[in-house]
């Protein structure tokens, strides 16, 4: 990869110290043909900037195979690129794949609008995960996602992810992912959270803003969300892929009624 081929590099929603997250490539332009730029680059992720001013930015996101469509991950590290050239305000409107996502600079870190998390109670027979009186919650912010706490953190860690198993528990509850989680984490997280997908067409999510938004609908339901402040960060521990993801809410009797997810994009050299 050289410099030539992209115009920058970030590493997305890494936990501090660490190679996890996501690495996006970013290029500044929509010339050429899209799909080879972002084949040749090296990068999982790439994001062309088809415009931007001070208060909205349209992007087209890549992965090496296919154009995605819309892309937290590739949104942060676009604003975190067009920041850094003084292009911004500290609120925009982000245009991926024919919709529009508010977006908002909160302590130095990117935050996109998820939406409204609505959150239900749900029966789940979770014995093939050897999870046992658990109560499952579905949470939608857009997409409805089975929301389950598991023992500890050795338990979230240790779980073998079944792709059968979990289409099923999807297919039983109408979701279409699943979301284990425990309270704490490293780097003085608030809760620690795994992400599965089998219906969305990926077996574990790295880095998924949206499942940690109904992560944090559920903690607010169930009355552990923080009362001294209105964030929130999640440790997501895909095995050898770590990442941290910041969540700002807003309360409201039944949950979280609105939340903002980002993080940290940071510059890597190329």
């Amino acid at each position: 990869m050289t410099s030539t081929e992209i115009s920058a590099l970030y590493r997305v929603l890494s936990p501090p110290g660490s190679e996890g997250g996501k690495t996006v490539a970013v290029f500044p332009t929509t010339s050429g043909d899209l799909q080879t730029r972002a084949a040749q680059s090296g990068a999982p992720l790439s994001v062309f900037i088809e415009s931007a001013d001070v208060s909205g930015v349209a992007l087209r996101v890549f992965t090496p195979t296919r154009e995605k469509g819309s892309s937290d991950s590739g949104a942060l590290a676009a604003l975190a690129f067009l920041q850094s050239q003084g292009t911004l305000l500290d609120v925009v409107d982000v245009t991926m794949g024919g919709e529009v996502f508010p977006a908002q600079l909160c302590g130095g870190e990117w935050l996109l609008r998820q939406g409204d998390v609505t959150v239900r109670e749900v029966e789940a027979d979770l014995s093939p995960f050897g999870v046992t009186g658990r109560t499952a919650w579905v949470a939608s912010a857009g997409r409805p996602n089975l929301v389950v706490e598991v023992a500890d953190m050795a338990a979230l860690e240790g779980f073998m992810p079944d792709v059968n198993a979990i289409s099923a528990l999807n297919r039983a509850t109408d979701t279409t992912g699943l979301v284990l989680f425990t309270m704490g984490g490293p780097n003085r997280a608030d809760a620690s959270f795994r992400a599965f997908g089998p219906p969305r067409g990926f077996l574990e999510d790295a880095a998924s803003s949206n499942m940690f938004a109904c992560l944090v609908g559920v903690l607010g339901v169930l009355g552990r969300l923080p009362t001294t402040t209105n964030m929130i960060r999640g440790a997501q521990r895909m095995p050898g892929a770590p990442s941290r993801l910041t969540a700002q809410f807003t309360s409201a009797p039944d949950g979280a009624a609105d939340v903002w997810v980002g993080g940290r994009a940071e510059r890597s050299p190329l």
